[in-house]
């Protein structure tokens, strides 16, 4: 399936406002594989389509993940909304005919991200983050120019960012994926 194809049904599949996210994403995602040679192409996909499964409820979140045997974590049960991502890779698979592990394995990490991801997965979590269509968040300015001149530097920002917001202002649980990722960042960055 070309993009056009996978635009177009990821469309019928979406809210309004996710779907013009979804495509901010895949422009900012092939804008940053420019800046650190990527594959533009990849990158595209896998930021049009990171959040293909995230407008489903979470009690079908949940059912699709037990029905294609894939893992469900206790903090992923109680907050059901961190399955997307993980959902999101099976269904780029299954439903738009991706089988690029590389653009597979950057939907999959998009929210939590990893230690030591690949510059792809890189690009699409930062993309994620910092996309035009996102409503303004703390430091935003300042994080878009991380993520043009030091993605590592600007994933521990935008981590910090997000692990102060679970942690002060929302009742979700932290996944403990993300806590890992924001420590071997900073570990990255002290290290250079």
């Amino acid at each position: 399936m070309n993009r056009f194809d996978m635009r177009e049904r990821l469309e019928k599949k979406l809210t309004k406002k996710r779907f013009e996210h979804s495509l901010g994403v895949e422009y900012v995602s092939g804008c940053l594989a420019m800046v650190y040679n990527e594959s533009i192409d990849k990158a595209l996909t896998a930021g049009l389509l990171h959040d293909c499964a995230k407008c489903l409820s979470s009690q079908d979140k949940i059912d699709k993940c037990r029905k294609h045997n894939l893992p469900i974590s206790d903090i992923e049960l109680s907050n059901p909304e961190l399955l997307h991502a993980k959902l999101g890779s099976f269904c780029a698979k299954e439903k738009y005919g991706v089988d690029d592990p590389d653009i597979l394995s950057a939907i999959k990490w998009h929210t939590t991200g990893r230690p030591n991801m690949t510059m792809l997965e890189k690009i699409v979590f930062v993309a994620d983050y910092i996309e035009p269509n996102r409503k303004p968040l703390p430091e935003i300015d300042i994080i878009r120019h991380e993520a043009f001149t030091d993605i590592d530097k600007c994933i521990v920002h935008i981590l910090k960012n997000t692990l102060g917001y679970l942690e002060n202002v929302s009742n979700d649980e932290t996944d403990e994926m993300s806590v890992e990722t924001y420590h071997y960042y900073i570990n990255q960055i002290n290290n250079k």
